[in-house]
């Protein structure tokens, strides 16, 4: 009986204890979600940093046989780290080929094909500055290619294997402008200084951490040098080149790639405006370059403009289109760059009752087009042609001052059929056209605004009205 009181005695004391201790963990437990709930109403709310979507290399890319098809002009990545140097170790230096990795470590392979003659720039970006990458550049011979690369029977044609350089990793501060005390002139300097620094940050970001640049000096990096780039080799139109990337440093991290030609191009700013807000717009834009079976030059979703490299005597198509608006498919030749400096598309509103005026149209005996006309509707012909639901009205016009109402109804009617048929000549739908010539209010309201000399000098007559009727959910791909 003794025994049974004292069991009893210890599991009172036991739960007790254990009571106790819940007690104690949910009062601080509770002092801790107050003090956080402090700090939260205290502190400001950090802004969350954008995730950088990396592109996944495939398993296989350490092999010079599954090397992966670059676009040229087109950044790859930033991708995920290379890992391992491959099922096959291709690349490995011998006593006759000291200039090699001596085998590789955690490598990716890369290949294109040059679209036209020119200096092969290469640049590669790292997403760790520490990380220590090599580049070997190999021509493509044949079918035999890998494995002659494995036995040392085709080498590199260009080889940049610097070490890193630890003064890329510590980040220079701007140097302060010195002052002259003459208010004007020292801000003149810094403005000069900073756009400087701004050209020096734009040609970082053109030539990447390490790679290949027409302006650079050595044809060859090795181990012992601590330079980045080495200089462009010639290269012709239908070559094939192969990159090996090695990153020497275990555990690195990945990087982005572009390969580009180096030619004397026009480099021309291309936007895209709309004249109802007096603003240029971002849109879904797709350049192809049809001299190199359609290659495409620019790809981007939300292109908000910006400079686009054109090879001379090359043909060109663009396709751009933006939701509420007309799509543009326009084809060039990149010639006209020797005149114009700026590509700069007007976006057309696809909006009910929106009026485009017509002032590039010529007639003879009144309202018979001429050929100079054609090309102002052509353009008006492919916005047409890529909306078929759309219907629009054709309105004619004519300068008068009001003494035959009924030729000037007639002539203006007549103009605006001219346009049709041409329009419908060119394949637009008959069925989504329809035309008006001037009614008698627009009759008085021109001949008003004739007897206006001011006016009527300082604004462009307008031969044709486009007037926007209905526009369709779908458009042509």
């Amino acid at each position: 009986m003794k025994r049974i009181l004292m069991a009893l005695l210890a599991c009172t004391l036991m739960f007790g204890y254990c009571d106790v201790q819940a007690q104690s963990k949910a009062k601080s437990g509770s002092k801790t979600s107050k003090s956080t709930s402090k700090k939260g109403k205290k502190g400001k709310k950090q802004p969350e940093k954008p995730t950088v979507q990396l592109t996944q290399l495939p398993y296989n890319s350490n092999d010079c046989l599954f090397a992966i098809p670059l676009d040229v002009d087109q950044t790859y990545g930033p991708t995920t780290a290379p890992q391992g140097g491959g099922r096959l170790m291709e690349v490995m230096a011998d006593k006759r080929h000291p200039n090699l990795p001596e085998f590789e470590h955690n490598s990716v392979w890369y290949k294109f094909t040059v679209p036209y003659n020119g200096k092969l720039d290469i640049a590669v970006t790292q997403q760790n500055l520490s990380d220590d990458y090599d580049m070997l550049v190999y021509r493509y011979t044949d079918q035999y290619f890998s494995n002659h690369i494995q036995s040392n029977k085709v080498l590199p044609v260009a080889v940049n294997m610097s070490s890193i350089d630890s003064s890329i990793l510590v980040k220079k501060k701007a140097e302060p402008v010195p002052t002259t005390g003459d208010a004007k002139a020292d801000l003149k300097a810094k403005q000069e200084a900073a756009k400087q620094r701004r050209a020096e940050e734009e040609l970082n970001a053109a030539m990447g951490t390490i790679g290949m640049y027409h302006e650079a000096e050595d044809v060859l990096l090795t181990k012992a040098s601590r330079k980045r780039h080495i200089r462009s080799i010639d290269v012709r139109k239908g070559e094939v080149y192969y990159i090996l990337l090695d990153n020497v440093t275990p555990n690195g991290q990945g990087h982005s790639i572009k390969v580009s030609i180096y030619v004397d191009a026009f480099a021309v700013p291309v936007t895209f405006y709309d004249p109802k807000i007096k603003k240029n717009v971002d849109v879904n834009l797709t350049i192809l370059e049809k001299n190199t079976n359609n290659r495409v030059i620019v790809r981007n979703d939300k292109f908000r403009g910006g400079v686009v490299k054109f090879v001379p005597g090359y043909n060109y198509t663009l396709y751009a289109k933006r939701d509420g608006y007309f799509s543009i498919f326009y084809d060039f030749n990149a010639d006209r760059f020797k005149q114009d400096t700026l590509l700069r598309m007007r976006m057309n509103r696809a909006e009910r009752g929106t009026i485009y005026p017509l002032t590039g149209l010529f007639f003879e005996d009144e309202y018979v087009l001429m050929r100079e006309s054609d090309s102002t509707l052509m353009n008006y012909v492919q916005i047409f042609r890529n909306h078929p639901d759309c219907t629009f009205t054709i309105k004619g016009w004519v300068k008068t001052y009001g003494v035959d109402p009924e030729h000037d109804q007639l002539v203006s009617l007549e103009r605006a059929k001219a346009v049709k048929d041409f329009f419908v000549k060119n394949g637009i739908n008959e069925a989504n056209i329809k035309t008006s010539g001037m009614t008698p209010t627009d009759i008085k309201r021109a001949a008003t605004a004739a007897f206006d000399t001011k006016k009527a000098n300082n604004e462009e007559f307008v031969s044709v009205q486009l007037i926007i009727t209905s526009v369709g959910a779908k458009e042509n791909p």
